[in-house]
């Protein structure tokens, strides 16, 4: 093998030196392995997510916080609505509205929740400069998903009218059962895959290289120890 020279001891010194011209050549003369491991790290990355990860579907609804009868032309109300949607957040993710959602959705399903499922199931989003919360719920059954994002704003409306002692919130928008999952995107992870792939061979065929300190031909010889080559034999194939 003809040049493999990155790094190697000069004499009175232990500086190490890389070449990266040379490093990029010997990285190219190898593209064939680099382009191997990276496909079977992606066909890895697509096997496992087709074969392994529990496809899930997300549903939303949204209802809008500000009272039916509020003036929207008074500035204080919808400031003072503006403020409180955060308190309204805390709210939807309460004790007493998760077990009235909790029975809602076994009524509607007859599918039984906890507590800890639910609320690792739903998320509550006050929309940047809006009186509107969002309510997603995730799950891997797209009918369960819509349920509990159904009940979860309507439950909060109630909460928040009771609380506020106002009317009730007005719903913006119902949950649609999703026929599509979110997750898991299959050419996302086969491309994460891949890039993974040739990151870790990239790595290893450069450490490699680095740290192969062979003399190789005479040109190291007369660089690193000041010799110079009085005879060559060439290596045949």
């Amino acid at each position: 093998m003809a040049n493999e020279m990155v790094n190697k001891p000069a004499q009175g010194d232990n500086v190490v030196e890389i070449d990266l011209v040379y490093l990029l050549n010997m990285m190219l003369r190898r593209w064939w392995l680099i382009l191997v491991v990276s496909l079977v790290t992606a066909v890895g990355a697509g096997v496992y997510t087709a074969a392994f990860v529990t496809p899930m579907y997300e549903s939303q609804s949204m209802i809008f916080v500000l009272s039916s009868t509020t003036s929207i032309t008074s500035l204080t109300d919808i400031q003072i609505g503006t403020t409180l949607t955060s308190d309204f957040v805390v709210i939807a993710t309460s004790k007493p509205v998760l077990d009235a959602v909790i029975e809602d959705v076994k009524a509607e399903t007859g599918v039984t929740l906890t507590r800890e499922e639910l609320s690792e199931m739903v998320s509550v989003v006050n929309n940047s400069d809006t009186r509107i919360l969002t309510f997603t719920a995730e799950s891997e059954d797209p009918t369960i998903a819509c349920a509990v994002a159904d009940a979860l704003s309507a439950q909060t409306a109630e909460a928040i009218a009771e609380i506020m002692v106002s009317d009730l919130p007005t719903t913006v928008e119902y949950a649609e059962v999703s026929t599509e999952p979110v997750s898991p995107n299959l050419t996302k992870n086969v491309m994460m895959g891949f890039l993974l792939g040739f990151v870790v061979i990239c790595v290893i065929l450069a450490v490699r290289i680095i740290m192969n300190d062979n003399i190789r031909s005479e040109e190291d010889l007369e660089k690193y120890f000041g010799v110079s080559t009085l005879v060559s034999i060439p290596k045949r194939k």
